[in-house]
């Protein structure tokens, strides 16, 4: 059975800016990132989407987050890990 990957990757979204000269120094790449950064940290995107969006690999992602001092894991991931790790391994 085949997959088609526009399945999995719809097609690419075009994001229109206006000619504002004050835009004109920007970088594509680093929008990307912010914007991908902003999602994140807003909740409205998942860690592995939002580094899709920036263009980088989860650990390039995750190491820009940390530069921005967006946490990755909230809370409640770091203790539901926890628990997970003890009833793999309980003491």
């Amino acid at each position: 059975m085949e997959i088609s990957r526009s399945i999995l990757y719809p097609p690419a979204m075009t994001i229109t800016l206006p000619d504002d000269p004050a835009l004109l120094h920007l970088d594509e790449n680093l929008l990307r990132i912010d914007l991908a950064c902003s999602l994140f940290a807003a909740g409205r995107v998942a860690r592995g989407v939002a580094a899709r969006v920036a263009g980088l690999d989860s650990l390039a992602f995750d190491e820009e987050l940390f530069r921005r001092k967006i946490p990755s894991f909230t809370e409640e991931m770091i203790e539901q890990d926890l628990a997970a790790l003890e009833r793999l391994h309980p003491r």
